[in-house]
C-alpha cells in the first residue's frame, strides 16, 4: 500500500471541522449596525412554505376553449410580475400547457403579522392592467432580490397622462435581426397595435420625438424606451438601451407587454394555506431528532469500529458540511436554495447512506484483519471490496434524485415522458438527495480512505485492534 503522509489527518480533519463549523453558524461580522456576512449558515437558508407557511393556489383561465401557449406564457409573466412587485420572490410558478393550469406556491409574508391570503390570491388573478405613459417619474425604487431595480408607482406628468392601455395592443413579441454594419444578431420586442392604437401611438410619438415613453403592468415600470421618430404605421419596436436586449429579456418584456392585454381573466380552483406554526414546530423535532440519531450513530461506530469509527464521523460531519453548503448558498454572492421538510427528508436519508458507506468500509478491513491479513494489506483490501457495493447503491440513489429534479423542476425537462409536474417540494427532495450523496462519495468515500492511510502511517497506531481487528 503506497503510504499517506501522518499530516493528512489533521489537514483532511481540519478542513472538514472548519466546514462544518461555519456551514452551520456562518462568519458574520458587526459593522455598527450592520452586520456584514462572510459565509452563510445554516441560520441564512431560505425555508419553504411548509416550514415557514404559506400560499398554493392553482389557476385556470376563465373562458370558453383552451388557451394558447401564448396566452398561458403571458398568463405566467403577470403572475411573476406581481409576485416580484410584491417583494415575493421565494416562489414556486409552475405552467400546466395540456390542463390549461398554473400553479403557483409562495411564502408567507414577513413583514405582514395579519397577511390574508385569498387577498393576495384574488390580486395575483385580477387581469392585468398595463399602461403607456408619457416620461418615467416614479415614487419609489426598491431593489429586487436579483439586484435589479423596482420602479413602483407612476408619478408627476408620467401619472396624469395614459397614452395607451393593453386592450390598444393586440400583440408584442420577440423579434430578431442582422445588424447592418456588424452582421450580429439583435433583439427587439415587435408590437401590434389596433386601430385605434396606432391613432393614439402615432399623436403621442409625433409630439414626444427624443423623450421617453414609459410602459407599466399595474404599478410597476417594465421598460422605458426612448421616441426615435414618430411612428405612423401599426407596428413598432423597442430596442433596448446600451448593448440591447438579450434573447431572454426580449422574450420576457414581450410576455409582459402580451399579458396586459389578456383577453381573460384567471379564476382560482383550488387554494390551500400551511401554518408557519406547524412547520417550524415539525422543523424543530426534525432537528432535534436529526442530532439525537447522529450521536447514537457515532458512538456506534466509534464503539464497534474504533479508529475507523472516528474517521467515519469525521467523514458524515463533512458530508453534512456539504450538505448545508449546498442550501445555504455558502459564499454571500450565491442565493440559498429554498428548504422544505421533505428537503430535510432527502438530506437525512443521504447521511445514511453515508453511514453505510463507512459501515460497509470498516467492516471489510475488520473482516481482513481477522482473516489474518497485515494492516497495510487489510486497508487495500478493504477499500477495493467494499468500492463497488458503496458504488452501486450509491449510483442508484443518484439516478432517482436526477430523475426527481428533471420532473419535478422548474424546467420540467422530463414533462414529455412523465407530463407536467407541480410539485416543488419533490424538487427539494431530489437536490438534497442528490448533494448529499455526491458528497458521499468526496467524504465517505475519499476523505475518510485518505485519513485511514494517514493514521496507519503512525507507528504507535499501527494496532490491528485499533481497526476492529483481534488484539496482538
Amino acid at each position: 500500500m503506497k503510504r499517506v503522509g501522518k499530516p493528512v489527518f489533521f489537514l483532511v480533519a481540519a478542513v472538514i471541522l472548519f466546514l462544518t463549523y461555519t456551514s452551520i453558524f456562518g462568519i458574520h461580522v458587526q459593522n455598527g449596525d450592520n452586520t456584514e456576512t462572510y459565509l452563510k449558515g445554516a441560520g441564512d437558508i431560505r425555508w419553504g412554505i411548509d416550514i415557514r407557511g404559506g400560499v398554493e393556489a392553482t389557476f385556470v383561465p376563465d373562458m370558453e376553449g383552451d388557451a394558447t401557449d401564448e396566452q398561458m406564457d403571458s398568463a405566467e409573466a403577470t403572475i411573476t410580475q406581481r409576485l416580484v412587485g410584491n417583494n415575493i420572490t421565494d416562489y414556486e410558478l409552475y405552467k400546466d400547457y395540456d390542463n390549461d393550469r398554473l400553479i403557483v406556491r409562495f411564502p408567507w409574508r414577513s413583514d405582514e403579522a395579519d397577511f390574508d391570503p385569498e387577498e393576495a390570491i384574488n390580486e395575483l388573478s385580477a387581469t392585468a392592467l398595463l399602461t403607456f405613459r408619457p416620461g418615467a417619474e416614479y415614487e419609489t425604487q426598491e431593489t429586487a432580490e436579483d439586484g435589479s431595480v423596482i420602479y413602483r408607482t407612476p408619478a408627476g406628468k408620467t401619472a396624469e397622462t395614459v397614452i395607451l392601455q393593453g386592450d390598444d395592443v393586440t400583440n408584442a413579441r420577440a423579434v430578431e435581426r442582422r445588424d447592418e454594419y456588424t452582421n450580429q444578431a439583435v433583439y427587439e420586442v415587435e408590437l401590434t397595435f389596433s386601430e385605434s392604437g396606432r391613432e393614439k401611438f402615432s399623436a403621442a410619438t409625433a409630439e414626444m420625438v427624443g423623450q421617453t415613453i414609459s410602459v407599466w403592468m399595474d404599478d410597476v415600470m417594465i421598460s422605458s424606451p426612448v421616441v426615435n421618430e414618430a411612428i405612423t404605421t401599426d407596428t413598432c419596436v423597442i430596442t433596448g438601451s446600451g448593448a440591447g436586449f438579450t434573447p431572454e429579456e426580449a422574450t420576457d418584456l414581450a410576455n409582459k407587454i402580451r399579458a396586459g392585454a389578456l383577453p381573460f381573466q384567471l379564476r382560482t380552483t383550488n387554494f390551500q394555506t400551511v401554518s408557519p406554526t406547524l412547520g417550524e414546530s415539525s422543523l424543530n423535532a426534525m432537528t432535534l431528532a436529526g442530532v439525537v440519531a447522529f450521536a447514537l450513530v457515532a458512538v456506534f461506530m466509534i464503539l464497534v469500529f474504533r479508529l475507523t469509527g472516528v474517521v467515519a464521523v469525521i467523514a458524515l460531519l463533512g458530508q453534512v458540511a456539504v450538505s448545508f453548503i449546498a442550501v445555504s448558498g455558502y459564499l454571500p454572492f450565491f442565493n440559498s436554495f429554498t428548504m422544505t421538510l421533505p428537503g430535510i427528508a432527502g438530506m437525512i436519508l443521504s447521511i445514511g447512506m453515508g453511514v453505510d458507506a463507512n459501515i460497509i468500509t470498516a467492516t471489510r478491513i475488520k473482516e481482513e484483519l481477522w482473516a489474518g491479513k497485515t494492516l497495510d494489506g487489510a486497508i487495500v483490501r478493504g477499500d477495493e471490496n467494499s468500492f463497488w457495493a458503496i458504488f452501486d447503491g450509491n449510483i442508484t440513489l443518484i439516478i432517482v434524485s436526477l430523475i426527481l429534479l428533471g420532473v419535478f423542476g422548474p424546467s420540467n425537462i422530463l414533462s414529455m415522458l412523465f407530463g407536467a409536474s407541480t410539485t416543488g417540494s419533490i424538487y427539494s427532495f431530489g437536490y438534497t438527495l442528490l448533494v448529499g450523496n455526491i458528497g458521499n462519495f468526496v467524504m465517505g468515500v475519499g476523505a475518510s480512505r485518505l485519513m485511514t492511510k494517514s493514521l496507519s502511517s503512525s507507528r504507535c497506531l499501527r494496532k490491528k485492534w485499533l481497526y476492529g481487528g483481534p488484539a496482538e
